[in-house]
């Protein structure tokens, strides 16, 4: 960055020689850092928002594992785009160097308290997943299942309502029963050789952003594909097919250990 500052001067004569007085050079640079600032904040407000939308390099900035240079470089033309007019490195590099302790403090310090605080762990296995397209009908079908498993509490059932779908994941054992209740809706969808994860979460984790975000996180980074996510105030259910229930279940387990 190129600076061109006007210095106002005024010539003093004392004795025959003459001193030079910068009467207002004081002014000059406060008017500009005050017009610096605003450019950085522009330039900060912009860096953030491009972190924001982009949740792993927002996870590694705040790990303190990438390149702060090479990132600048990388995301300098979407500033500009954003910004409408050239930046220069170093101000992206400043900004990312001021919004990495912010993220760290985040990211470490207001989730580890939940994360430690997890609750048990439910696995259950032989699951079967359905997805019905909603109908007038469709409720009295799940009032039929319910009534036959009201007193079977090995039985694994959870149903969720959606705009035009219906989901509905139950143990196998129930599938004829399901299958028959259900002849005539409309199904979308059917897949067997489930298993499901339940955490229980601790109290709060509503209040909190960024908490299934961490969850989600460590299962997509080992490549874990999810059926199904069921969630209620204080449970939060993963299903996933069974050769995947072991390393499910391994992740979620040490989430608190991080």
């Amino acid at each position: 960055m190129i600076l061109s500052v006007i210095w106002i001067t005024r010539v003093i004569p004392t004795s025959g020689l003459n001193y030079i007085k910068i009467s207002s050079c004081k002014k000059v640079f406060s008017i500009f850092n005050f017009q610096f600032s605003i450019n950085m904040m522009s330039v900060a407000q912009a860096v953030e928002g491009v972190v924001k939308h982009k949740p792993y390099l927002s996870e590694a900035l705040a790990s303190g594992i990438i390149n702060i240079s090479a990132l600048a470089r990388q995301i300098q033309p979407e500033l500009e785009t954003m910004l409408g007019k050239p930046l220069n490195a170093g101000a992206i590099v400043m900004a990312l160097n001021r919004l990495a302790p912010y993220l760290q403090v985040r990211e470490q310090v207001q989730l580890k308290k939940l994360l430690n605080n997890m609750g048990d762990i439910i696995l259950r296995s032989n699951l079967c997943d359905y997805t019905f397209k909603n109908s007038n009908t469709l409720v009295d079908c799940h009032i039929r299942v319910l009534k036959s498993i009201s007193r079977r509490e090995e039985v694994f059932y959870t149903m969720v309502q959606g705009v035009f779908e219906t989901n509905l994941v139950v143990s196998e054992v129930m599938e004829n029963v399901v299958d028959e209740y259900f002849k005539e809706e409309q199904c979308i969808f059917k897949q067997n050789g489930l298993s499901s994860v339940t955490l229980k979460l601790p109290k709060g984790n509503i209040l909190q952003p960024g908490f299934y975000y961490c969850i989600m996180k460590e299962l997509s980074w080992e490549g874990i594909n999810l059926t199904e996510v069921i969630s209620s105030t204080n449970e939060f259910t993963v299903v996933v097919d069974n050769s995947l229930i072991d390393k499910t279940f391994v992740v979620l387990k040490n989430i608190s250990r991080k």
